[in-house]
């Protein structure tokens, strides 16, 4: 039986562009992976699929019992590492964890800076940006459950960042040193992961095939299933947007909300 090793983000903080890369670097892919078969080779632990039959609905509370079986299950599909995507917070409801220790070998998580995550997630989500802003801050919130999905509880942005950071056996990567230096970055994940030797030639081939310019024309052309209906998904990708997105007012509520965990990550300096 093998293990998890999780691929854990707050929304819209490059968890899917770390996806796409790793699909594309370890199947050693000669043409890009497609964005709409992710799950080719890495599961997304909130599928409804997972935890009901269709047409049936569960309890929070029940939701939270299967959860074991559900990432025990999903660990024995390989028989060394299995890679999980997931938004939840690490921590437990209805005590039960959102992460089960058992059956988890390690993690990396990505973390973008909260005044890029709340332009990005607004527009994605069609919500005001202070209703974002507001939401990003509260330590309740979560992604309901639909017809696709269970419950995901994100907790507020540092609750979630705080939650993940630290811990044994995890990587923590920037989105903004994926975007600067990707070659270095994206070798110091798959270093992490004990895959091999890093091959430049492939590495750099998958960085090519999951840069944000293959992604947006993937969506333009195919269409996102992911998305859920919802915004565009592959919107830009840039670094700093809210300078020009947020009034002053908005990037100081979330520097005051996040302001020691943005501190301690960089973002302030």
């Amino acid at each position: 039986m093998g293990k998890i090793v999780w691929l854990a983000s707050y929304p819209k903080s490059g968890n899917t562009w770390l996806r796409v890369f790793l699909h594309n670097y370890i199947t050693q892919a000669a043409t890009p992976h497609s964005i709409n078969r992710l799950t080719d080779f890495s599961l997304a632990e909130c599928a409804a699929a997972l935890f009901h039959a269709p047409g049936e609905t569960l309890s929070d509370e029940a939701v939270q019992k299967n959860r074991p079986r559900v990432h025990a299950e999903l660990a024995g599909l390989g028989p060394e590492l299995v890679f999980v995507k997931t938004h939840n917070a690490n921590l437990a409801v209805h005590g039960v964890a959102l992460v089960t220790p058992e059956v988890t070998a390690g993690a990396v998580y990505v973390v973008r800076d909260p005044r890029d995550v709340a332009v990005s997630y607004a527009a994605y989500l069609g919500r005001d940006v202070d209703e974002t802003i507001r939401f990003m801050a509260a330590p309740g919130a979560v992604n309901g459950t639909d017809e696709a999905q269970v419950f995901e509880l994100l907790s507020s942005w540092s609750g979630h960042v705080r939650s993940w950071v630290g811990g044994r056996q995890r990587l923590l990567v920037r989105y903004e040193d994926l975007v600067a230096e990707p070659e270095r970055y994206f070798a110091r994940i798959i270093r992490y992961l004990g895959t091999g030797e890093v091959d430049q030639a492939r590495l750099t081939r998958a960085i090519g095939f999951s840069s944000f310019a293959e992604l947006a024309g993937q969506e333009a052309r195919d269409g996102y299933e992911a998305s859920g209906g919802q915004g565009r998904f592959f919107r830009a990708g840039r670094v700093g947007v809210w300078r020009e997105a947020l009034s002053p007012a908005q990037a100081a509520r979330i520097e005051r909300d996040h302001g020691e965990v943005m501190g301690r990550l960089g973002y302030l300096a």
